[in-house]
């Protein structure tokens, strides 16, 4: 085993016990764990055993591991974008309603026996010259 395979495999060692820990503590749920497991442990066998992806690279019909390798990870980041993008459109919906339903619910008629007091001046604008 070569140095860059060493410090690798210490890498994904380190990943799958911070994941492993983060499940345990509770901040991930168990299929986000396994999924993190399943990638952290394939890292590692294409690291130390690199004719592994190949062999699955010509199963495939790819000419080269690393080619097959850089599919995958093309294919995995646009799948993780997509995720992500369908996640923070519904945060921002359940965001809007609720500054929605805020804005209805401490809704406050106005006073018309009250006169409405003059504007506040800028923060950046210039003090008054006497």
């Amino acid at each position: 085993m070569n140095a860059f395979q060493s410090v690798s495999l210490g890498v994904f060692v380190a990943l799958a016990a911070a994941t492993i820990s983060a499940g345990l503590r509770g901040y991930a749920r168990k299929r986000i764990v396994v999924f993190w497991l399943l990638v952290w442990g394939g890292g590692a066998t294409a690291i130390v055993w690199p004719r592994s992806t190949m062999l699955a690279a010509h199963a495939l019909g790819i000419g080269r591991g690393a080619d097959l390798l850089l599919y995958l990870s093309v294919l995995s980041t646009l799948v993780g974008f997509f995720y992500i993008y369908t996640r923070f459109r519904r945060l921002d919906r359940q965001i809007t309603m609720l500054v929605r339903r805020l804005a209805i619910t401490n809704a406050q008629v106005p006073d018309h026996g009250v006169t409405a007091s003059p504007p506040l001046p800028l923060a950046d604008s210039a003090p008054p010259s006497s």
